[in-house]
């Protein structure tokens, strides 16, 4: 039996530096290669030393990703480096090819059947070729307004329609979040912005896909829309300021519409300062459902978990590209991952 399930780490910025932070607290588990793609600041260095664990694990940073995948003779890499699919199709074709199981926080893939199936069937025939299983997670996409709600589904007879709410006060999220909903920038930069497609939260439409398609929808349209949220006073967090009249975040809205009607509705609210945070389900159906996390869940701090959570999951999956509704539901790791995983 093998000692330890050995892990690559591939990317360490926030959500990579967290994840490796949450995996070193786990037990049976062992790091045994780093990469990033061409941060000269981290390249070199130990990788816990850039995670700010406060010690040294004997992990260089590499930026040579391809020798690192093939030499370290690791199990899964975990890969935290970019949202959309085509900046990262390489990199997990390189993994794939070391014969590695792939856990991705990559919002794009975590259905990439609806924007890019030309490149989900490349890698998907490639990791059946190879026996590695990918898989995509998060908490959003990949978890709440997706896997979530679909979960809930299981206690009805039939459903009409699916309403998902989030609302999130982002001053307690990583700076590069704040960044990415807006934040501090004018009421036309952020316009602009979205116009020029590098505003906005990443993966509604492939939230409302996954649930089409785990509850057999054909959908005749995906929709959504971005606006901006404008302060209506000076706020502050703990990376920047926003002054009154300024964006704060965003009200993101995506439709699944089916015959005329909508039938997926994911309502998605994230600014600075945001009241009442929460995560809501509403399923129409035989019986209704109405669900509410109050306060709402800690979306770094659940990205971190579902990646390490899946894990186990991974390691026994079927070879192929899969999604979140093709895996069972991954619970908190809180045994031997050795165990767990059936090594």
């Amino acid at each position: 039996m093998q000692d330890k399930v050995r892990l690559i780490q591939y990317g360490v910025g926030p959500i990579g530096a967290s994840i490796v932070r949450l995996v070193l607290q786990k037990k049976g588990f062992e790091y045994v290669g780093a990469i990033v793609r061409s941060d000269p600041n981290k390249i070199g260095k130990d990788l816990g030393e850039v995670a700010g664990i406060g010690r040294k694990l004997g992990v260089t940073i590499s930026s040579d990703a391809k020798k690192v995948l093939q030499a370290s003779e690791a199990d899964v890499v975990i890969h935290t480096t970019a949202s959309f699919l085509k900046d990262i199709r390489q990199q997990i074709i390189d993994a794939v090819n070391a014969k590695l199981d792939i856990v991705s926080t990559s919002e794009e893939l975590t259905f990439p059947f609806l924007k890019s199936p030309e490149i989900a069937k490349e890698i998907d025939d490639l990791a059946k070729k190879k026996g590695v299983t990918i898989l995509a997670t998060g908490v959003n996409p990949g978890f709440l307004m997706d896997m979530f709600p679909l979960t809930v589904t299981s206690v009805c007879q039939d459903v009409k329609s699916v309403k998902v709410t989030r609302t999130m006060d982002a001053s307690i999220r990583r700076l590069p979040f704040q960044k990415k909903i807006g934040a501090g920038m004018t009421a036309e930069e952020f316009k602009n912005a979205v116009a020029g497609g590098r505003m906005g939260h990443i993966g509604l439409p492939e939230s409302i896909a996954m649930i089409a398609a785990g509850l057999g929808w054909k959908l005749d349209d995906i929709q959504q829309t971005i606006e901006p949220v404008i302060a209506d006073r000076p706020l502050k967090t703990q990376y920047l300021a926003v002054k009154k009249d300024e964006v704060s975040g965003l009200h993101q809205v995506g439709k699944g519409l089916a015959e005329g009607r909508t039938v997926i509705a994911l309502d998605f609210w994230a600014y600075i300062g945001a009241p009442d945070p929460r995560d809501s389900i509403f399923i129409e159906g035989t019986p209704n459902v109405d669900l509410t996390i109050k306060g709402g869940v800690h979306g770094d701090l659940a990205t971190a978990a579902m990646a390490v959570n899946s894990i186990p999951r991974v390691i026994k999956g079927p070879p192929g590209l899969m999604t979140m509704k093709d895996l069972p539901v991954p619970c908190a790791l809180l045994g031997d991952i050795r165990r767990l995983a059936g090594n």
